[in-house]
């Protein structure tokens, strides 16, 4: 155990700033700075609710003083170009020379961030950082400034990214129902360690499993039972703190792959209960299935027709924005109007969140109630099929003026123009900028106006997304996961991963088989020099 001396008798000093965005390699949508939701000041403190000056965290052993410096979360999509990345990381790092000596910063990240020409985006991010912190110092000049990381379950640890931070913990929920509370629980440890003068150890290593989202949600076996031992994990004693992350499945980068860091005082049992999870998540590889029953994108569209539970809701998953894909893929709009029962305008359908931004400008020239003919789709991605040729109504139109960003959902709930075109018994929704539909108010808009599309009242309900959100879970009366193209395509092997380390499963699938297993040795990363 590493000990410093606690800081008493004076309000402690910590940043908080970080920079967020899952990046498919495989997506040929680029991100800019104008796709991240960006807060500053005050607006960055109220993100929290841990910073008012009435929280428990904040009084914690005496007061604190919250640094913002700047935040900036995106949408998921594909890599961010360099320009905008250094923009962003220059403005983090300058910000954090300026604030004067730190105690510490509360890093909100999420993990699986790539940048066009590098491999390990996050790592070379935090060595920023890391070097802005140790030349500004604590104000009292006694010990250096500590980094408190938190992260998605779905972004990557590579021991280069994990060598400059003190303190690293993820979401245990997937979907991210626990995402403040992830949060909350990094400035927690960090307060804790500050106040005790605390150094941790951290027993790092990465599991050679690399699965999607879909398939590792806690919402079935084995994660479920793998993420709640967490929580019995980090109260044994010495322990601080125990994570796991399954990684990011849609970036072609050798850091991608399960990881599990145990962070704590005792470092043997830190090791040891690292390499435990570590053994477990390896030994159930073969266990974890889709969250659910799948088919390919005709399958599930007749499925659902001939069912008689409403509304059914199917995810096309391989285009789904929050998960990184382009989000403008037509390929499940040409399935659902393939099927007679659709286009006849006996069943009725609703497909939310082409992006095509010409489209919905057209949409808005013709007007509520005009014939159009469009081109939908297959600008950006248009490695699956292209655009899809349609004649139909515009039935309702909304302008992001008129909507107001959620701020608890960040970049996933900017304003964007939105037009409805009714086809037979679809109702195809198109949207300026790349938007998930997680929520009723996505469809619905504003109380006093907007889309007004109400998904219950459809037959079929089909996203761009993966597993359901809270919400539309709540809402299916059945679902299916589609297993359709794009960016974020759930066959893992049909994108062509060749950048990744090996063996890795499910590419190598027998490749320890006949031996031992993998290495499972956590690495003993000792407390950064106080």
């Amino acid at each position: 155990m590493t000990r410093t001396e606690p800081v008493t008798g004076r309000p402690l000093r910590i940043g908080i700033g970080g920079i967020g965005i899952e990046s498919s390699t495989f997506c040929p949508h680029r991100s800019t700075t104008g796709d991240f939701r960006q807060t500053r000041g005050q607006e960055l403190l109220d993100r929290y609710a841990w910073t008012r000056a009435d929280s428990d965290l904040t009084c914690l052993g005496g007061p604190v003083e919250w640094v913002p410096l700047l935040h900036a979360t995106s949408l998921p999509g594909g890599p961010v170009e360099a320009e905008s990345y250094l923009t962003l990381k220059d403005e983090l790092v300058t910000r954090v020379r300026g604030a004067g000596p730190l105690d510490g910063l509360v890093y909100d990240i999420h993990g699986a961030m790539s940048v066009v020409g590098l491999t390990d985006a996050e790592a070379d991010l935090t060595e920023a950082v890391r070097a802005a912190l140790d030349f500004v110092g604590t104000p009292d000049g006694r010990r250096r400034p500590m980094i408190s990381a938190a992260m998605d379950l779905h972004g990557n640890v590579s021991r280069r990214f994990a060598e400059p931070v003190d303190l690293l913990t993820a979401h245990r929920l997937a979907p991210h129902e626990d995402a403040w509370e992830t949060r909350e629980r990094a400035a927690r440890n960090l307060v804790r360690c500050l106040r005790e003068g605390r150094r941790p150890h951290r027993a790092w290593v990465q599991v050679p499993v690399l699965l999607p989202g879909e398939k590792t949600s806690t919402r079935l076996e084995p994660a479920k039972s793998l993420y709640a031992s967490l929580a019995a994990v980090e109260k044994l004693p010495g322990i601080l703190d125990a994570a796991l992350w399954v990684g990011y499945a849609w970036a072609d980068e050798p850091r991608c792959r399960a990881a599990v860091v145990v962070t704590g005082d005792d470092a043997g049992r830190a090791a040891a209960e690292a390499g435990r999870l570590a053994r477990r998540y390896w030994e159930a590889r073969r266990d974890f299935a889709f969250v659910g029953p799948t088919g390919s994108a005709d399958e599930c569209i007749e499925k659902a027709v001939a069912s008689a539970r409403r509304p059914f809701l199917i995810s096309d998953s391989g285009d789904n924005p929050t998960a990184g894909g382009a989000g403008d893929l037509a390929y499940m709009l040409a399935r659902l109007l393939a099927n007679d029962e659709i286009r006849s305008g006996r069943v009725t359908a609703v497909h939310p969140g082409i992006t095509d931004p010409a489209a919905v400008a057209r949409c808005f020239a013709a007007g509520v109630g005009a014939e159009v003919t469009l081109s939908v789709g297959g600008k950006v991605d248009a490695g699956h099929g292209g655009p899809y040729e349609l004649t139909g109504t515009v039935e309702a139109l909304q302008r992001a003026t008129d909507q107001k960003d959620r701020a608890e959902g960040g970049a996933y709930d900017r304003g964007v123009d939105m037009a409805a075109v009714r086809v037979g018994g679809l109702t195809l929704i198109l949207v300026a900028h790349r938007k998930p539909f997680h929520t009723l108010a996505d469809f619905l808009g504003p109380a006093d106006g907007g889309l007004g599309i109400d998904p219950r009242t459809y037959d079929l309900v089909v996203v761009k997304i993966g597993y359901l959100e809270p919400e539309l879970y709540d809402m299916a009366a059945d679902w299916l996961l589609a297993l359709t193209p794009g960016g974020v395509d759930q066959d893992l092997e049909r994108l062509g991963h060749h950048r990744v380390e090996r063996p890795l499963y499910p590419f190598d699938e027998d490749a320890y088989d006949n031996g031992a297993g993998p290495d499972l040795t956590a690495v003993h990363l000792p407390p950064l020099t106080p």
